[in-house]
């Protein structure tokens, strides 16, 4: 089964957001054509879900800014705006994107306590989501991951699924992507294809579609 795993496409990391990605919008329509025309089985689609306290924000560190490195939970931490609480339009999927053709969405960063980048489990790995099992269970067994930001939790999503769902194939459609960072990208971008990730454009994966389902026709009985 082929899944599109949408990463966080939500109003907080866009333009006019509480943590707003460089570009981050332009994602949208690159989404929207690769659930239309990508032949996916399954859309899945992952929320930042703050509390309005969450330990990531610098708001909750006296005498700290946003994009300080800090500590949570006894780990080094980069301190964020406040950004994507729960129930505010901050933390709503962006509203270009089309969310009809989403089946299933995965919250996660709800625990105060401990940051989540990843859409499977927290950073410290030691609870997770759900979203792995969900998938396995499912049936899936091709990936592709596309969203916000790149150098976070696109990055910890990708590598979290090839290590958590066992002979699962994974990619990273990149023009579905963007980061916060330039020099961080290349640095993720060069982690995820170390551990088994394929790097591919939307126009490879719709083109990829459109030949599976022409065979598909040529295939079928007359």
């Amino acid at each position: 089964m082929k899944c599109l795993l949408l990463v966080d496409i939500q109003n907080g990391f866009c333009s006019g957001g509480n943590l707003a990605v460089p570009d981050g919008e332009a994602v949208v329509a690159v989404a929207n054509r690769l659930m239309a025309e990508g032949g996916y089985d399954l859309v899945v689609a992952s929320l930042d879900w703050h509390p309005a306290d969450h330990g990531s924000f610098a708001s909750q560190h006296p005498g700290r800014h946003p994009f300080e490195m800090g500590t949570l939970h006894g780990k080094p931490q980069m301190l964020w705006p406040d950004h994507c609480v729960q129930g505010t339009a901050d933390a709503e999927l962006h509203p270009a994107l089309d969310q009809t053709r989403i089946d299933y969405l995965q919250r996660k960063g709800e625990d105060r306590t401990i940051d989540s980048y990843s859409a499977f489990r927290d950073n410290d790995h030691a609870a997770l989501t759900g979203l792995s099992d969900y998938l396995a269970n499912r049936g899936v067994d091709h990936l592709d991951v596309c969203g916000l930001a790149t150098d976070y939790c696109v990055r910890d999503s990708v590598l979290d699924a090839i290590q958590l769902i066992p002979g699962i194939s994974v990619r990273l459609v990149i023009d579905a992507c963007r980061g916060i960072d330039p020099q961080g990208v290349e640095v993720a971008l060069a982690a995820m294809a170390a551990a088994g990730a394929e790097i591919v454009t939307s126009a490879a994966v719709t083109a990829e579609a459109r030949d599976g389902a022409a065979t598909s026709e040529r295939l079928s009985p007359r």
